[in-house]
């Protein structure tokens, strides 16, 4: 039977021929399928040290990317055909950390084997996921270097509560995955990290910038800077993004919000700036729990940070 207006189990969506939305381009992962940019979702946030449904996030920012189209006026270039192979979501285990981050890890350690895309975007979850992604990515690639988007350290101690999302970078260092000098942090924030953590990373080598050098010298010539040096020193580099590295009025979905982050340009100023070296190849979004979001602001925020990384002319 023919149906004149009902459409059953579609949504009743209005749709411009000449307008092709982000999520449109995405297309499930099969053997015969390539892509430029593959995508896995790590919705874990179990190891939260603060309340967090960051695990509901990756569902949320696929959803943010119906808001927007693929055509870029600046370029004037329509990014349509750029095509988006989508791994799903990772199933995290109901009650054990440690068994969640092994599932994480081999996921991704699948994924990369099968070689179907040029670079890769990790949807988190907590900031817990960047261990095991990290740790992935490392074997696959060789030499890592890091660029962290945060206002904290991520070094706590592994005493007080084992691996969290306070602990990825730490972990790291400790399991030698990476080296303190191929670490670079931007954003770092007064009253957000305790004077033993802000000793650790001294100590340990990692490159810190606080939010005070932000202001002095701008976000894009640190990064230039920090590019052209971890170039010369590793293999292939990898961008970590912690939403809470934004202004809380510019992104109030996350579990740890505070005032004098960045602003949203910015962050995606910057994110362009990094993913247009050769050598960057996987990017990951953390620390969204759209439960406490406005509208979806933080999400969407976290869709436009996708759009600057995937879409390069």
């Amino acid at each position: 039977m023919h149906f004149t207006y009902l459409n059953p189990t579609n949504p009743a969506t209005f749709k411009d021929r000449y307008v092709t939305k982000v999520a449109e381009t995405i297309v499930p992962f099969s053997k015969e399928r390539k892509g430029e940019v593959g995508l896995i979702g790590l919705p874990s946030s179990k190891s939260s040290i603060s309340l967090s449904m960051a695990a509901n996030a990756p569902s949320t920012i696929r959803k943010a990317l119906n808001s927007f189209s693929t055509y870029a006026a600046t370029q004037k270039h329509d990014f349509k055909n750029e095509g988006i192979v989508d791994f799903g979501d990772v199933p995290i285990h109901p009650t054990s950390v440690i068994e969640t981050l092994d599932r994480l890890h081999i996921s991704i350690q699948e994924m990369l084997q099968t070689d179907a895309c040029d670079r890769y975007i990790m949807l988190g979850g907590d900031h817990g996921i960047s261990f095991p992604s990290i740790h992935a990515f490392q074997k696959k690639y060789g030499t890592i270097g890091v660029i962290q988007w945060d206002a904290h350290h991520d070094v706590r101690n592994l005493e007080d509560g084992g691996r969290t999302n306070g602990t990825p970078f730490r972990s790291l260092l400790e399991e030698g995955i990476i080296k303190g000098e191929h670490l670079v942090q931007v954003g770092i924030r007064n009253y957000s990290n305790a004077q033993a953590y802000d000793q650790y990373a001294h100590d340990k080598g990692i490159h810190v910038y606080m939010m005070e050098d932000i202001e002095e010298h701008g976000i894009l010539p640190i990064i230039d800077k920090e590019l052209e040096r971890l170039s010369n020193e590793v293999d292939f580099l990898y961008l970590s993004v912690d939403m809470d590295s934004v202004d809380q009025a510019h992104a109030p979905g996350c579990p740890a919000i505070g005032p004098g982050g960045f602003t949203s340009r910015e962050l995606l100023s910057s994110i362009k700036k990094a993913a247009q070296h050769p050598k960057t190849k996987a990017m990951d979004i953390v620390e969204i729990d759209p439960s406490q979001d406005v509208r979806d602001m933080t999400s969407r925020l976290a869709a436009h940070v996708m759009m600057k990384f995937m879409y390069k002319v």
